[in-house]
């Protein structure tokens, strides 16, 4: 128990320096952000009168810079964009326009996430539906088949951030207070104002021609990120009586090392054992905090190669303290068998 205590300690100290935002990094990183995001957009307008082809150079670069804004907005929903929380709700809901995502029922649902991360009795709530072993084996046929098609990397990546971004953000949750519902009006309408807005001036098709496919590289790319934050070969899942938060962030948010041209874009969101650490960390942060202490250094990591692997995982094994494929239940039950008749 003092050995836990210390740990505790010990990184909430390397870390308390880093939970007051910047104010002048804030306003830095936003204008370095959403200026050329919407310069590359009226680049691509422009572009569509000599090639398409041409269209999609500054249509994947707006994507990545979306990715970019999408980071800011979820600093903002917890609080370590701004010192200040009316400005963090402000510009929450401006960016949370244009990532398609209200503010306050992201930030409902992402805090149920921080809290309960790799623990299997709480999960559910803002993170990918991973069901263990038996829990899969409970379920009635038409259940089992839901979570195959939900695990599937055609409609997780495909269908998946369609269905999450245009249709199930546009409703609020159940129980959620007059504040939210209002914010996700709010958000709806501004959705709809830019839209309508930009296909008055610039025509439907052409607007569609651009945003079609920011919206889909940039959706894309996000779930993505999240997916390999938490389903990667090593992650930390346990019952929530041998739950530890420590444990969780460490051990079960990956170190995902990439290209300092894609730590950029993505806000250094691949330091995410930092991030589940202290949510209060500004992502501008997170590579200053990782580089402070061999505990942080020490963790399972991730490359761009080693996470395709997690395309592969499909449900969790508590025997084994591992993700497994679908494949592995036919094993599993096959073992059951020869161990009851045995």
């Amino acid at each position: 128990m003092d050995k836990e205590n210390n740990r505790n300690e010990n990184w909430r100290k390397i870390i308390a320096p880093y939970m007051r935002p910047d104010v002048k990094r804030s306003v830095w990183q936003v204008i370095n952000t959403i200026v050329p995001f919407f310069l590359l957009w009226y680049l691509a307008y422009l572009s569509l009168s000599v090639s398409y082809w041409l269209t999609l150079v500054p249509v994947c670069l707006a994507a990545g810079l979306l990715v970019r804004i999408f980071i800011i907005f979820h600093d903002c929903c917890h609080g370590s964009f701004f010192p200040n929380r009316k400005a963090n709700e402000v510009l929450g809901t401006l960016t949370g326009i244009l990532t398609c995502c209200p503010f306050h029922q992201w930030r409902h649902s992402h805090s149920v996430h921080h809290a309960t991360s790799g623990n299997l009795d709480r999960h559910g709530t803002g993170d990918i539906w991973t069901l263990t072993v038996e829990e899969y084996l409970a379920l009635p046929r038409l259940k089992r088949m839901a979570y195959r098609m939900y695990r599937n990397p055609l409609v997780m990546f495909g269908l998946g951030p369609t269905y999450l971004f245009l249709i199930e953000y546009r409703f609020n949750r159940k129980g959620a207070r007059r504040k939210e519902r209002m914010n996700t009006y709010i958000t709806n309408l501004g959705i709809a104002a830019v839209a309508g807005l930009l296909c008055w001036s610039i025509g439907w098709k052409e607007f569609l021609l651009i945003q079609g496919p920011i919206f889909l590289i940039s959706g894309l790319a996000g779930v993505w990120l999240f997916y390999v934050q938490h389903q990667f070969e090593g992650t930390y899942f346990e019952k929530d009586e041998k739950w530890d938060y420590v444990e969780a962030a460490l051990r079960g948010s990956s170190f995902y090392k990439l290209p300092k041209i894609l730590h950029w874009f993505t806000g250094n969101i691949g330091f995410h054992h930092i991030h589940h650490l202290s949510p209060r960390v500004p992502n501008y942060y997170l590579h200053h905090v990782h580089k402070k202490n061999t505990m942080f250094q020490s963790v399972n990591s991730i490359t761009l190669l080693s996470s395709l692997k997690s395309l592969n995982f499909r449900i969790w094994d508590e025997n084994r303290k591992k993700l497994m494929g679908f494949g592995y239940i036919k094993r599993f039950l096959k073992a059951e068998e020869n161990r009851t008749t045995g």
